[in-house]
């Protein structure tokens, strides 16, 4: 009996959802924030609260914001259930590893709007969006060239999805411009966010000869092994020098305050419509920390002018000739990479090695 009685409640919030005034009873629109990880720690999480508390803050009086932390891939279909079922009625996904549930409870709740991470499985209610954390990953390897004394540049990757990749190869393609006999040693850890694993393949690269650490994970952990170690690092998603002030040489930072702001204010004003979003440095999404006092300033230009090069869209990471691992050409003399190769990329440039713990 209790079973069909949840059922028919479940039954009646659905339909309320798809039918209430998008704004909720009260016409205050609530909107809910899903994290992978905890906003407390330096990181991908941190950096989406507080893109929320600038959303809290611009918008005062017109939103409500909630927060579920610590949310594994396998719960994140309850955690943004229970947003919706409270009235939210837009739920920011903020980890592609999500896109499966929000596709799930997006379909049972029409009049909530969503906001997924990364993917593709867009619907009336289901927008997406994610960064060019490449072209951060570009200036990084310049930088890395400049400040490697062995050659060696090891990689804490998560995932193997195309995003990951860009990362690497974009980060590897710069830091062979400055040396030309680099390699960049890479393990890959199976999650976006495991301190001790992001940990371990670190103190691993180490061991291998690895100067300078880069990481496409979420913890500060790899920046920590790196200030243990003495060896240089570069924070991810947000600036990690207090755990590694020594260790840090810059950060790429994740900017989502401007985005999340729009969308809310565009539900508000009913001119939210499903989309798809991926913008970079020249839109503000991607930015870079400030410089360690330790990278040389004919250096620091360097990267600026990097910076300012791909900003102005005159300079892409992906501009050919470029040739992968196997010596086949992948984008030639005079073209760039479209974003349909870059969306679906699974190759490697010359350079890259794929190492086990």
């Amino acid at each position: 009996m209790k079973k069909i009685i949840l059922g028919i409640l479940t039954v009646v919030f659905i339909v309320a959802a798809g039918c209430e005034n998008e704004l909720g009873y009260d016409g205050i629109l609530k909107i809910g924030f899903v994290y992978q990880g905890r906003a407390s720690q330096p990181g991908w999480s941190r950096s989406h609260d507080l893109a929320r508390r600038a959303v809290a803050t611009a918008l005062a009086g017109q939103v409500e914001t909630t927060s579920v932390e610590f949310v594994a891939p396998k719960f994140a279909e309850h955690a943004m259930r229970r947003l919706a079922l409270s009235g939210h009625r837009l739920i920011f996904a903020t980890a592609i590893a999500y896109q499966d549930a929000t596709a799930r409870v997006a379909a049972d709740f029409p009049g909530v709007r969503f906001e997924q991470l990364g993917g593709h499985r867009r619907t009336a209610n289901v927008a997406t969006y994610t960064a060019r954390f490449y072209e951060a990953r570009a200036v990084l390897g310049l930088i890395a060239g400049n400040m490697t004394k062995t050659n060696i540049i090891g990689y804490v990757a998560s995932i193997p999805v195309p995003e990951v990749v860009q990362g690497i190869d974009a980060f590897t393609l710069a830091l062979r411009q400055v040396r030309p006999n680099a390699v960049v040693k890479v393990i890959w850890i199976g999650s976006f966010y495991d301190r001790a694993a992001e940990a371990q393949a670190a103190e691993h690269l180490v061991d291998l000869g690895a100067d300078v650490l880069v990481q496409h994970t979420g913890s500060a952990a790899v920046v920590q092994v790196a200030e243990r170690r003495g060896v240089y690092a570069f924070g991810k998603s947000g600036d990690m020098r207090e755990f590694g002030p020594t260790a840090q040489l810059t950060a790429s930072l994740d900017r989502w305050d401007g985005y999340y702001i729009a969308r809310a204010k565009a539900v508000i004003e009913g001119r939210w419509k499903s989309q798809d979003t991926w913008s970079g440095i020249g839109d503000g999404m991607v930015e870079l920390a400030p410089y360690s006092s330790l990278i040389p300033p004919s250096v620091r230009q360097q990267a600026d002018d990097m910076t300012h090069a791909i900003a102005q869209g005159t300079l892409n990471p992906f501009a050919g000739p470029i040739i992968d691992r196997d010596g086949q050409e992948r984008i030639p003399q005079g073209r760039v990479a479209s974003d349909s190769m870059l969306q679906t990329l699974d190759w490697y440039v010359p350079g890259v090695e794929d190492v086990w713990l």
